[in-house]
């Protein structure tokens, strides 16, 4: 039988931060009401934010172990941007909405490229080359869309082409995505950001692709132990 690793989720709450509204027994549990300290809104149920157990690391030889740390390194480094590009796509997208005119768009776009531009460029131009591959994968990530799609919607096809073919010089493709339910070295990429949120390392900021962290957590060490 394969031996999986369990992602416990912990709910904490001090009990001094809410009480029941009325000492006495209620009739039903459905009367049951309690209420935050410093909020006036009653409540049968309080959401709690999940906090992940995370099983203690284990590598079949120092190699591997080796190959994670510097994996973990890379990734620690690259996710800020990957970050960055999200919020500053989510940011553009959001004010062209509220902008009518097509040529005020275009302005608008135009504005933001160069910022963006300028804001990278220099940062990423110390990346090596495995650096920028995992941060190509990190900006899908973070966004659903590649960095190829990323340039051709905001620049041009032509410059979207030309990003592709130097960064192929380097043996890096902007067309890449990130699969961690089939891609190994991806999982690894997710588990190390998971560790990093969880110890505020690295400020959390949800992907938007379907997956869940703790169901992949299970898979590949289910798969792992088959291998074995």
């Amino acid at each position: 039988m394969c031996k999986t690793y369990p992602i416990a989720l912990l709910c904490f709450l001090p009990l001094g931060l809410f009480g029941q509204v009325d000492e006495q027994p209620l009739d039903s549990v459905e009367e049951q009401m309690i209420i935050l300290e410093g909020d006036s809104i009653f409540r049968n149920s309080i959401e709690l934010d999940e906090v992940y157990i995370f099983g203690k690391l284990k590598f079949d030889s120092y190699d591997d172990k080796l190959r994670y740390l510097i994996l973990r390194r890379k990734t620690l480094k690259v996710y800020p941007y990957a970050k960055l590009a999200s919020e500053r796509l989510v940011e553009l997208n959001s004010r062209l909405e509220n902008i009518t005119s097509r040529r005020k768009q275009k302005r608008y776009t135009k504005i933001v490229q160069r910022f963006i531009e300028d804001e990278f460029a220099a940062e990423l131009k110390k990346l090596t080359r495995t650096e920028g591959q995992i941060l190509v994968k990190l900006i899908y990530r973070q966004t659903g869309i590649t960095a190829f799609d990323l340039v051709k919607e905001l620049r041009s096809g032509w410059r979207a082409f030309w990003y592709q073919t130097t960064a192929s010089l380097f043996d890096i493709s902007i067309k890449e995505e990130f699969h961690p339910e089939s891609i190994h070295e991806d999982y690894l990429i997710e588990d190390i950001l998971q560790r990093a949120f969880a110890g505020n390392i690295l400020e959390r900021q949800k992907s938007v692709l379907d997956y869940d962290y703790a169901t992949l957590t299970n898979q590949w060490n289910g798969s792992k132990k088959k291998d074995n």
